[in-house]
C-alpha cells in the first residue's frame, strides 16, 4: 500500500514542471522502481500460485494494470504514459473495505440493467414528446430526438436546467413547466436513487454475507477446540489411570 501510494503521488508530481525541474531525475527512479516492486510481486505470486493465480480476479486485475504500465510509451505510444495512473487502483485490490465496495457495485449490475432500460424509455418518450413541443422555437435544444435527449440529460443532472432551459422554454410556452416539473421529480429523484438503494442492498448483503462465513469460521474453531480438549481430558484420565496401576 504504501509503494502504491508513493508511486500515485510521484506520477501527480510528473505533471508539476516546477517538480520535474527539481527532481525530475528522482521522480523517473521512483517511478521505475515501483514499478520493478509491483512486477516482482506478481512474478512472486505467479510462481507461487502457478495456474490458480488466474481463478482470481483480483490477480488478473492487477497482471492487466502492471502490463499496461510496462507498454512502451515512446513515438506513437507515448499517449500511453497517461495509462500509468491506473497502477493507484491496485489499492483496490489491496484494501478490502475498498473490495467490498467493487464487489457491490458488480453484484448490483443486473438490477442496475433494469433501472437503466426503464431510464432510457423514459428518456425516449419525453425525448420525442419535446422535440414535437419545444423543436421548432428551441431547434438548438430540441431540435432533434438526439438533441433533446442530450438536453433532457442536462435537466436530469440539474446542470442550469431552470435558468439555462427551462425558463427561456417558458418565456414561449408558460405551461411548459407541466412537462419539466415532473420529469425532474420522475428522473432525478426517484430513478436515479433506485441505483442508490441497489448499491446499499448489494453493500448490506455483502456485509451479510461475510458475517455469516466469520461466524461459520468461529464455529468450526470452536468446535475443533471442544474435540482437542476432549482428546486431552481422555489422555489425562488415561495417564492418571496408569499411575495408580
Amino acid at each position: 500500500m504504501a509503494v502504491i501510494v508513493l508511486n500515485a503521488v510521484t506520477l501527480g508530481l510528473e505533471t508539476w514542471p516546477a517538480a520535474m525541474a527539481t527532481a525530475g531525475p528522482a521522480l523517473m527512479v521512483l517511478d521505475r522502481a515501483a514499478l520493478w516492486v509491483f512486477t516482482i510481486e506478481l512474478a512472486i505470486k505467479l510462481f507461487v500460485y502457478r495456474g490458480k493465480f488466474f481463478r482470481g480476479g483480483w490477480n488478473v486485475f492487477d497482471l492487466t494494470i502492471v502490463t499496461i504500465a510496462w507498454i512502451p510509451t515512446a513515438g506513437p505510444l507515448s499517449v500511453l504514459r497517461a495509462l500509468r495512473i491506473l497502477r493507484a487502483l491496485r489499492l483496490v485490490s489491496v484494501v478490502p473495505q475498498m473490495r467490498a465496495v467493487v464487489g457491490a457495485l458488480f453484484s448490483a449490475l443486473p438490477g442496475m440493467g433494469s433501472i437503466v432500460a426503464v431510464l432510457l424509455l423514459v428518456f425516449y418518450v419525453a425525448s420525442v414528446m419535446t422535440t414535437k413541443l419545444f423543436g421548432e422555437a428551441f431547434p438548438q435544444w430540441f431540435g432533434t430526438v438526439g438533441e433533446s435527449m442530450y438536453s433532457l440529460f442536462q435537466i436530469m443532472t440539474l446542470e442550469s436546467w431552470s435558468m439555462g432551459i427551462v425558463r427561456p422554454v417558458m418565456d414561449v410556452y408558460p405551461f411548459a413547466w407541466l412537462f419539466f416539473v415532473p420529469f425532474v421529480v420522475i428522473t432525478s429523484f426517484a430513478v436515479l436513487n433506485l441505483f442508490i438503494a441497489l448499491i446499499v442492498n448489494s453493500m448490506q448483503t455483502i456485509h451479510a454475507q461475510e458475517r455469516d462465513e466469520a461466524r461459520a469460521a468461529e464455529g468450526i474453531a470452536h468446535d475443533e477446540r471442544e474435540i482437542l480438549l476432549a482428546e486431552i481430558r481422555a489422555l489425562r484420565a488415561e495417564v492418571t489411570s496408569l499411575r495408580r496401576q
